[in-house]
């Protein structure tokens, strides 16, 4: 049975995003796009994330509104539902810009959850 756990959702962020940043660390948008694995690899772990972040409690999403949650659970639903309108650019995008200041507040919030 999956957990409820807040703290778990927030492991499954900072995990995949940890995760994609590996799947990456040595490429550039032209190798990645050419890189069907990776961009696969990146894409399920964004769905993850997207999963994650829906699965959060508003304390925790209300609290954090830096973070465009309905941005983040939007576009799981075009990962898993309109993947033929995703673009490699754009998730590269995402991947290089948006995804720290997302594994930082999981993080933050992963800690205050444990002290």
């Amino acid at each position: 049975m999956p957990s409820k756990s807040p703290a778990q959702r927030l492991r499954d962020i900072v995990d995949n995003v940890d995760a994609i940043e590996a799947f990456t660390a040595e490429l550039d948008l032209a190798a990645f796009t050419r890189d069907r694995k990776t961009v696969y690899a990146v894409v399920r772990a964004l769905e993850i994330i997207s999963e994650a972040s829906r699965r959060l409690p508003a304390e925790i999403t209300s609290r954090r509104a830096e973070i465009d949650w309905v941005a983040i659970a939007a576009a799981g639903n075009v990962y898993r539902h309109e993947y033929e309108a995703v673009d490699e650019s754009l998730i590269w995008h995402t991947v290089r810009h948006d995804l720290a200041a997302l594994r930082g507040v999981a993080a933050a919030e992963l800690a205050a959850l444990a002290s």
